[in-house]
């Protein structure tokens, strides 16, 4: 679960096909915005906080790309997936 600040509030969605350069967000919330914040909270670890561009969107999610990481943000997401790889 992710929270997505949009449109002047919080909103708690599904993520799913998270990676280091984005994420893919399930719901019927779909903001009509290009850009937005969204808070990762990391097992465990730190919730990483970021900006986010709308790439794609369909009827029922939006796949999303980070604003560029700080370090701290990057290291704890890597830590988070490098287990999860195939």
């Amino acid at each position: 679960m992710v929270k997505l600040f949009t449109q002047g509030k919080a909103v708690l969605a599904k993520a799913d096909n998270l990676s280091m350069q984005g994420l893919r967000v399930v719901g019927d919330f779909l903001a009509s915005e290009e850009r937005l914040t969204l808070a990762i909270p990391l097992p465990d670890d730190r919730e990483v906080v970021t900006k986010a561009t709308v790439r794609r969107r369909d009827e029922e999610a939006i796949a999303v790309e980070f604003d560029q990481l700080d370090w701290d943000d990057m290291f704890a997401l890597a830590r988070f997936l490098h287990p999860r790889l195939p």
